[in-house]
């Protein structure tokens, strides 16, 4: 673990789009909440969320807010990482050395080789999300995206997790699995 890990909770959740990961980490803000800790989620696709917003204001297109363009998302990420492999770690490693919270989550962490060790070097451990996979495409369907696209979670599974959450119940008993494993790793 880096020297910069405070001892509080560091989360990083993984899956495939449309298993839940958003609703998961803002059910682990809601029991860092309800514990009365601070928190706070940092994107590793934050640069590429700032470069999606400007070639879409380039181009003229419309983009409503929170949405991906899967597609151009990964061009994107590609494309910075052709240039300088963790280029993307590295951007999340310097927000992350300013974050103060107790409770810090992380929920779009898709590479195995260079972004999840140095996740894991900040002291993160890695939650696993899964659902039913026609559960998974409806929820894709209803988001609204300009684009889909799988490719950059293909390696997913290269990810070893700490735990696995199934979110294929209801909202009630993923809100109970959740803080019930953060209870355990507080």
């Amino acid at each position: 673990m880096s020297s910069d890990a405070r001892s509080g909770l560091r989360i990083s959740v993984v899956g495939l789009a449309g298993a839940g990961k958003s609703t998961c980490a803002s059910l682990i803000e809601e029991f860092a909440g309800d514990k009365g800790l601070t928190h706070t989620r940092i994107k590793l696709a934050e640069p590429l969320y700032d470069l999606q917003a400007e070639v879409y204001r380039r181009a003229g297109g419309p983009l409503a807010d929170g949405a991906q363009d899967q597609v151009l998302m990964e061009a994107l990420a590609d494309a910075m990482r052709r240039i300088r492999p963790d280029a993307l770690a590295a951007d999340f490693t310097a927000r992350l050395a300013r974050a103060d919270a107790d409770v810090i989550v992380n929920d779009d962490l898709r590479d195995p080789h260079v972004d999840a060790p140095a996740l894991r070097g900040h002291g993160f451990r890695v939650l696993r999300i899964t659902c039913d996979e026609e559960l998974r495409r409806e929820r894709l369907a209803g988001r609204g995206d300009p684009s889909r696209a799988d490719r950059s979670t293909r390696e997913i599974d290269l990810i070893t997790p700490d735990a696995v959450i199934d979110n294929g119940a209801g909202l009630d008993e993923y809100r109970v699995a959740v803080h019930e494993l953060l209870g355990s790793w507080l």
